[in-house]
């Protein structure tokens, strides 16, 4: 095998273990959002261990199967460099309205990049230099990763501060934005993009990896 073969199997391992790490950081933030904003209640939750947080996950099994079945499809997506991005929508039992919308925007960083379609190539060639995908300048260590997590994690908790309190039951829906080639299982459904009417938005922190870079923003509704 030639070096550069031995490189390549290398970085192959570092985009999945970085794809693996993202989806896994969807899973504890869809969790988060759901005891955060109250949309079941507190003891439908149970505390566990997780980047160095006491993170709360849910304990009904409605939900956990439901969770399960998302991110089962999504690791296969991330680790195909199809996604490029994940949204959390609450919406009122009461009235259909979307009150609250979560998103994450995926970006392929460096040389991860290159592996992606022919188009999405000529798309970023073609693209404007403020809109060209920056590469992270060194190789990030799994602390400075954690640490960037972390950070995600309390602004998600600190949003009860400002976000306006959900009122009467309120459900959710996780949309993923995939690429059009993507293989989708039948019991996957085509979805608006359920955007707030007249929202407010925040952008929170985002964190990367050497292969991948996650932006959070969150939009909300006024309280009327």
């Amino acid at each position: 095998m030639s070096s550069k073969e031995d490189k390549s199997k290398v970085h192959k391992l570092s985009l999945k273990g970085s794809a693996k790490l993202v989806a896994e950081f969807f899973e504890y933030s869809i969790n988060t959002i759901l005891f955060q904003r109250g949309v079941y209640p507190p003891e439908d939750f149970t505390a566990v261990k997780k980047y160095g947080l006491n993170m709360l996950v849910t304990a009904d099994d409605q939900v956990r199967a439901y969770i399960k079945k998302i991110m089962s499809q999504l690791n296969k997506w991330m680790i195909g460099g199809k996604i490029s991005k994940l949204v959390v929508v609450i919406t009122s039992k009461e009235t259909g309205e979307h009150v609250e919308r979560w998103q994450f925007d995926v970006q392929i960083l460096g040389k991860a990049a290159q592996g992606r379609s022919s188009r999405k190539q000529a798309d970023k060639e073609n693209a404007a230099p403020g809109d060209a995908e920056m590469a992270p300048t060194h190789e990030k260590t799994e602390k400075e990763i954690q640490e960037e997590i972390q950070a995600i994690f309390r602004q998600i908790t600190a949003s009860v501060t400002f976000l306006p309190v959900l009122d009467g039951n309120c459900t959710f829906n996780v949309l993923v934005y995939a690429d059009a080639d993507s293989e989708v299982p039948v019991e996957w459904g085509d979805s608006d993009p359920k955007e707030i009417e007249n929202g407010e938005k925040v952008q929170l922190r985002s964190f990367s990896t050497n292969s991948h870079r996650v932006d959070t923003l969150v939009s909300y509704r006024l309280a009327d």
